[in-house]
């Protein structure tokens, strides 16, 4: 038998792979709880909260408020998070080599330029983006280029760019742009630098550069010998979904945080402290840190920080800090990664540029 097939009766070796059958019964028994608690919770409360609707039975005041809070936040993510599955199952089939060769080398500016210009441009929402970066980091993108990734996106993708100028007009979104290129590119340098110095684990999945290989000439042959058919669509569905359960639960814990925030804390505290202060910048941080808000709606908050609290700094703050603080985000990172050092470096790099900027932001607008 050769080396690399498992039978029945071996047992894992190292050099073989192969797994017993009590190691595969531990496998298949092993359960997401978080997972399937998220999804129990929410679908109980939801079915709770829609079944006294339709016997005409009063629903409790925290129900109602709770059932709303949750499917606001549910339907402004679902899309992000449906398309991402879809853009990672695609990702998956595509061979790790054109990756490689579209980031470039993870050790100089050139590859972190790159990575920020992907996640300006790529038009999806804070959920979807998790995803697509988890999906990055497995085909091997480095550490730094998927942190810088992240961070660049995506509140200003296209659309929301388009969104922002209206309700702020289009000198501060230009600022805001800045400000977010400054940070994600400056991030990704200093976690060049860590990794370089082996303070911090690069990505254990990234590969060299192969000089023989031919992007666009690889590409053209790939889309030449891509035949769409229902059985594929459907594999790369299942692919994209078993991918993205890691990142799915977080979303679904947050939602049940977020939820219960916006149904026990009253929505006027949040105006009230969130002026151009030092004090109202550190609450700024803290409330985008603990709400769980979609990119879509952090925009319509930020622009009210602006308008109504004469706090661009601020308004910067709440978008950003949603991307570096996002206690989501730091989960999910933490579970592509298998590293809370990782996670926990990305907030303490990129939040201190983020009070400076806003800081100098409500400076100058004052």
């Amino acid at each position: 038998m050769s080396e690399g097939r498992c039978c029945p009766s071996t047992t894992k070796t190292e050099n073989s792979g192969c797994h017993s059958h009590e190691d595969h019964h531990h496998e298949k028994a092993k359960r997401d709880y978080i997972l399937i608690l998220s999804t129990i919770i929410l679908a109980t409360t939801l079915a709770a909260s829609f079944g006294m609707d339709f016997v005409h039975i009063t629903q409790p005041h925290y129900l109602h408020h709770f059932t709303h809070a949750a499917l606001g936040i549910l339907g402004s993510m679902w899309w992000g998070v449906a398309l991402g599955i879809v853009i990672i199952g695609i990702m998956g089939k595509i061979p790790r080599d054109f990756f490689t060769a579209l980031m470039g080398r993870s050790d100089n500016m050139g590859g972190l330029w790159r990575a920020v210009f992907g996640g300006l441009l790529l038009d999806l929402c804070c959920h979807g983006i998790l995803l697509v970066a988890a999906k990055l980091y497995e085909r091997g993108v480095s550490l730094a280029q998927v942190v810088t990734f992240l961070v660049a996106s995506p509140w200003n993708s296209v659309s929301l760019t388009l969104v922002l100028i209206g309700l702020i007009g289009l000198q501060w979104t230009l600022l805001y742009i800045l400000g977010s290129v400054v940070i994600a590119i400056t991030a990704g340098f200093i976690l060049q630098k860590l990794t370089k110095a082996g303070i911090l684990p690069d990505n254990p999945n990234a590969s060299d550069i192969n000089p023989d290989f031919k992007a666009k000439a690889e590409f053209i042959s790939l889309i030449k010998s891509t035949k769409i058919t229902r059985s594929g669509m459907i594999d790369i569905l299942k692919s994209g979904w078993n991918d993205g359960k890691m990142i799915i639960k977080w979303l679904l814990f947050g939602t049940i945080i977020a939820a219960s925030l916006r149904t026990f804390v009253p929505a006027d505290i949040f105006g009230e402290w969130l002026g151009p202060t030092g004090f109202g910048l550190f609450m700024t941080l803290v409330i985008a840190t603990i709400v769980e808000i979609c990119s879509e709606g952090s925009a319509p908050i930020a622009g009210e920080i602006v308008t109504n609290a004469n706090a661009p700094g601020n308004g910067f703050a709440f978008l950003m800090a949603g991307v570096a603080t996002d206690y989501t985000e730091i989960m999910a990172v933490r579970e592509f990664t298998k590293s809370w050092t990782i996670a926990l470096a990305i907030p303490l790099i990129t939040v201190p540029q983020v009070v400076l900027i806003g800081w100098l932001m409500n400076v100058a607008a004052s």
